[in-house]
């Protein structure tokens, strides 16, 4: 499990944070000028030079968003200007598009970084850009609430990609859009002129990614342990009942992919801060807390002590490791691969989830995570890698990721998701270290 114990105290944290940013500046800059957007969104990077990969392009807002929080960590002005001139020529398609779950990434990372910065003082006042911002956003939001399967029990849930049937975990981290959508005022617009609430869609969401991707210990089948998480829940379209668990990207439906298990940590915790400045949700902020504690000790308790987990606790090469929960991560072991990813996007969750409860084993948690994966060997110093964070997994089981000649398991090789939220996470403690407004999805 984590050792919580040797967690740096945040102020410790300054030099690596410091020292990331530098990094990730240069590798902002190799992408921006060898990267065009007719090769399509940049999805992970192959001997160390981002390429896409056709499945849907989910990862193109975190490409410029990621120089937006350049620029909101080190105030340097030429990402601003990169971050809002991608997002105007680029992101359109993204903001009405009908096929996907995914404009919380896509949007809140453009889109709505720049609106945030600009309602923070941090960009020029402009009344037709903020608009211009806004109505992106209340766009993207109502589009992705448009994708509704309704569940047997009276709630329903935003489907994925793979259709009607399908709830991801993912999810959870894109209900930033349709959030953002309703505190912007805007609502879904139905059949005669009916008037769809977006917050109690992202509500009913939540309560069903809860219910049916998390497990609690509480009996529910064979494999009941307490925090897991499921990929894909599946649902019978016909009647909205709940049929079985699945996997598109762990290893089995009854194993913990941990990247889905870190989005439901992040996206359940920062929910969480939103829904305690509303009222009338008090159902809904008892059922996400018990999901961010469940998923967030079950991320403690079966990662190893370092904070970077394995990317399926179910995998079977992990038998091979011995006792891998009580030492370091190995990744360049030759049985499983570390996925440095989740580790960037759980820690948020921790981070946040700790600060809210004002639980130290939570926080502690995430500074550990921070710790090791802003620090060799995950952190990317070479100047021909275009990366940030080394060790991120994509697809394991269609053998997506590149595996260095002489290795037996991907390694060495980084996604743009995983630096986006290594960024994401920079910024966070860079806020709390240097007193200023702590980061929200909202503006």
């Amino acid at each position: 499990m984590i050792d919580t114990s040797s967690a740096p105290a945040l102020t410790a944290l300054a030099p690596k944070l410091r020292r990331m940013f530098g990094l990730s500046a240069e590798k902002i800059r190799s992408i921006e000028n060898s990267w065009s957007p007719a090769q399509g969104s940049p999805v992970f990077t192959v001997n160390g030079k981002y390429t896409s990969r056709g499945w849907t392009e989910w990862t193109q807002g975190f490409q410029f968003g990621s120089a937006i929080l350049q620029f909101d960590a080190t105030g340097e002005a030429e990402f601003l200007e990169i971050g809002r001139t991608r997002t105007v020529a680029v992101m359109a398609p993204h903001v009405s598009h009908i096929g996907v779950h995914d404009h919380g990434f896509n949007n809140i990372s453009t889109y709505g970084n720049l609106l945030r910065l600009m309602a923070e003082g941090r960009m020029k006042e402009d009344q037709w850009e903020r608009r211009f911002y806004e109505m992106a956003l209340k766009v993207s939001g109502a589009v992705q609430a448009a994708r509704w399967s309704r569940t047997a029990d009276g709630g329903g849930y935003i489907y994925s990609f793979n259709g009607p049937h399908s709830l991801f975990v993912d999810t959870i981290r894109t209900l930033r859009a349709p959030a953002v959508a309703h505190l912007l005022g805007h609502a879904l617009m139905g059949e005669n002129d009916k008037k769809i609430s977006l917050i109690e869609r992202v509500a009913m969401h939540a309560r069903a990614t809860a219910r049916y991707a998390v497990w609690y210990g509480e009996g529910r089948d064979a494999y009941d342990v307490r925090g897991r998480t499921a990929h894909e829940s599946i649902f019978n379209v016909s009647d909205g009942n709940y049929r079985c668990p699945n996997s598109q990207q762990g290893y089995s439906p009854f194993s913990t992919w941990t990247r889905g298990l870190a989005w439901a940590m992040c996206g359940f915790a920062e929910q969480l801060e939103l829904f305690d400045t509303l009222e009338g949700q008090d159902e809904t902020r008892v059922i996400m807390e018990k999901a961010a504690r469940a998923t967030c000790d079950f991320y403690i308790e079966h990662t190893p002590p370092d904070g970077v987990p394995y990317w399926d606790t179910g995998a079977p090469g992990l038998a091979e490791l011995g006792d891998w929960r009580s030492r370091a991560a190995d990744p360049f072991n030759d049985h499983e691969p570390v996925d440095s990813s989740a580790a960037a996007i759980g820690a948020q969750g921790l981070l946040r989830l700790g600060r809210r409860l004002k639980d130290d084993r939570y926080w502690r948690a995430g500074l550990k995570v921070a710790d090791t994966v802003f620090a060799e060997p995950y952190l990317s110093t070479h100047g021909d890698h275009q990366g940030l964070i080394l060790h991120s997994v994509y697809h394991r089981p269609n053998g997506w990721d590149a595996i260095p000649e002489g290795a037996k398991v991907p390694a060495g090789e980084s996604s743009m998701w995983g630096d986006y939220h290594a960024r994401e996470l920079g910024v966070y403690l860079l806020r709390v270290l240097e007193n200023k407004p702590y980061l929200k999805f909202w503006a």
